[in-house]
This record gives structure tokens, sequence and C-alpha cells, in this order.
């Protein structure tokens, strides 16, 4: 495989509602000693197997983002070299964009957090092992993953093949095969077939599908041109091939299958995007975007309402973002695991800095979460907070 890398300075710039998001190429920014240092994990992390493509991209205090792209879009001596518009699955990062649907429609006043699943998506009602005394799940409940389901259906692989205008149908067939595991609000229970029930009530009630809501409300405001639940022509031709390099060598069969459709693992599993469209999309979590795709206080808000911790107390999960603490760091946002595809989206709220990561390959040495939370903790010392707006 031919192996290179691609740095790539931007700058954000917050122009009008409906483009919030613009990049441009500029001068590097102040942190180059600290840059340096990512670059050296970064590409230390890569050297560990050398397969697919790897872009870093890192969002500074300012506003300023930095991107390096290394390692190609294929296997083949000819690949292209991967850069800052290569194109990656990014698995369940996919939840964040279901749960500010859900936020955007709790501020218009569609729907409240407490709602029943039932009163827009009675379906949920085949859903097996329901406690006969228990209260119906809430919508809360599904996007905090405490509903008591199970993380899939039963013989999960007869649901997960189907293309993406048809991902409803394939979470009918599946719910009837799907278990409650637990007690509705009695523990944490991550299930990615809740939160394809959360996409599905959320369409039912805006009177929107699902895909096309988040493309126009979500995608398109946040200026996120190369990002999709399906590949278009222009993000195909840019599409960094994924592989698996557990035993056998680079692999990359189950992927391209993949590529045909994933059947009801839409909301939380399906959407193609670039490291410059989701650093547009962690800078709106900053705060940093435009108040026409969720007001401020509403953001705020979010990372202020329930989290479920684990028993450490070290990590735990909201309302569509993951939350871990590595000393006085504490980071929120996803991460993110397909066949051939590895991606995490962190930051920072009180330094007001992020790391983006998107892999084409899984398996072997690599190990992205370690990388992410490490490049973190050299933007949080580089980054003293006492004289940075803090959140609310």
């Amino acid at each position: 495989m031919r192996k290179a890398a691609q740095l790539v300075v931007l700058v954000v710039g917050f122009a009008t509602a409906t483009t919030a998001f613009a990049l441009q190429e500029t001068a590097a920014p102040a942190l180059t000693d600290e840059l340096q240092q990512i670059d050296s994990l970064a590409a230390a992390e890569f050297a560990k197997d050398k397969v697919g493509g790897l872009a870093v991209g890192v969002i500074t205090s300012s506003g300023k983002i930095w991107t390096k792209s290394y390692g190609a879009t294929g296997a083949e001596v000819a690949s292209a070299p991967a850069t800052h518009k290569t194109v990656y699955r990014i698995g369940s990062i996919t939840k964040q964009f279901t749960a500010l649907m859900l936020l955007q429609l709790v501020q218009q006043g569609k729907v409240r957090l407490s709602d029943p699943v039932e009163k827009y998506f009675p379906e949920i009602n085949r859903v097996q092992g329901r406690i006969q005394s228990a209260p119906p799940i809430t919508l809360v409940q599904l996007a905090t993953h405490t509903a008591g389901l199970a993380a899939e259906p039963d013989e999960v692989e007869k649901f997960t093949a189907g293309p993406v205008e048809g991902w409803e149908g394939d979470l009918l067939r599946a719910l009837g095969h799907t278990q409650y595991i637990h007690d509705p609000g009695s523990r944490y229970s991550y299930s990615n077939i809740g939160y394809a029930i959360l996409g599905a009530a959320l369409a039912r009630a805006v009177g929107q599908d699902y895909v096309s809501y988040v493309e126009e409300h979500i995608f398109q405001p946040l200026g996120m041109t190369d990002s999709g639940f399906e590949l278009n022509d222009t993000m195909r031709a840019r599409l960094a091939v994924g592989y698996d390099i557990e035993a056998g060598g680079p692999d990359s069969t189950v992927s391209q299958q993949e590529h045909r459709g994933r059947g009801y693992k839409v909301p939380n599993g399906a959407v193609y995007s670039t490291v410059d469209d989701l650093a547009a999309f962690v800078s709106f979590q900053l705060g940093n975007g435009s108040e026409t795709v969720l007001k401020q206080d509403q953001l705020d808000e979010n990372f202020n309402r329930l989290i479920v911790s684990n028993p450490n107390l070290t990590g735990g999960y909201g309302l569509g973002f993951e939350t871990f603490r590595r000393g006085d760091l504490q980071g929120f946002g996803h991460s993110g695991l397909v066949a051939g595809y590895e991606s995490a989206a962190y930051f920072n709220r009180k330094s007001r800095t992020a790391v983006i990561m998107l892999r084409s390959a899984t398996g072997g040495s690599f190990r992205g979460t370690r990388l992410c939370v490490n490049i973190l903790q050299v933007l949080d010392a580089a980054r003293p907070t006492n004289d940075l707006p803090r959140p609310k």
C-alpha cells in the first residue's frame, strides 16, 4: 500500500444561518509544538498496522481547525492518498444526529422527552418480554439507553442487509425478535435497535421520514455537504475502502457488502462523512454553530441533564453522547465501529477543544479511543481555562 500524509490547516467561518460553517485554508494555529506532538501520536498509532487511511482533526479554543491524513483510500499501490475530503463511515456517531433531532422536536414543542414511545410508534409493543406492570418506555429512555432493550434483535443478520430506503420495514420485522433484558428505567444498557426505534418514532411525530429530516434540518444548515446516509457519486469517488485486519490479513468483503445497506441500522449507524464535515458538527456542539439548528441554552442544557454513569464514575452516557473522565479532563462525544471503519469525535467543553478520528480499518493493534483521549489531554494542557468562556 502506498503511504502518504497530507496536512491541511483550516479556519472556521460562521456565516449565514443556512451555511453556518465554512472552511478555507489558512496559516497554522499557534499551537505549533502541540500539533507536532499530536502528529507524532497519530503517526505512531497508524504505523502499528499501516492499513487503510486515517484522518485526524483538531479544533482549538480559537476555533481554528487542523487536520492531517495518513495512508491511502485503498490497499492497492495506485490508491489515492487519504485527504481531509476522504469519505468514511462514522458508525454510532450517527446516534448524535438522532438525538439532535429529538432535541429539535422538543424545542419546537412537537414532543416531550417523557412522552411514551407508543404514542408515536405503537409497534414498540411487539418487543418481547415486557413486564406487565412496567410503565411504557419513553423517548428519553431510548435516547439514554435506559429503556431496558437488548442491544440487537435475535438473529440480527436477518434484519441488517436491506437498503436505506427500506430500513423501517426491516425494523418492524425485527421488533418481534427483540427482547427486554432489564426493567425500563432501571439501568443503562446500550441498544442499537433502541436508537432505530427512536428514529422511527420521531419521524412519525414530525410527519417526515427520518433520513430526509436529518439531511434537511441538520446536515444542510451545518454545511455538511459531504455527509449522508447513502453515497452519491461525489462521495463514492472519495470513499476509503474499509478493511478488517484480523486473522488472514486485510479484508474488505463485509464492508463492501454493507455499502448496499445495513437494514434497520440507519438512525443508529448509517452515516458517511468526512473530517471536515464532522468538524462542523463538533464545533456546533462546542457552541460555535447556528442557533437555527438548536438554541444555545437548549444545547447547554443537554449536557447538564441526565447522565448515566458506570459504577466507578469514569464514564457514562447522556442524551445522545458518551462522556468520560481521565484525571481533570472530562470528554464528551461519541465513537463508532462498523465493518471496516472506526471513528470518534470527542470534545472538552471547558477548554473548548476537540479531536476527530476517522479510520478505514478495524482490528489490529490500532487503539483509536486511546489516541483521541491522549490528543485531548495534549490540548487541555496547552490551553489554560481560567480566561476562557465557560459553558453553562
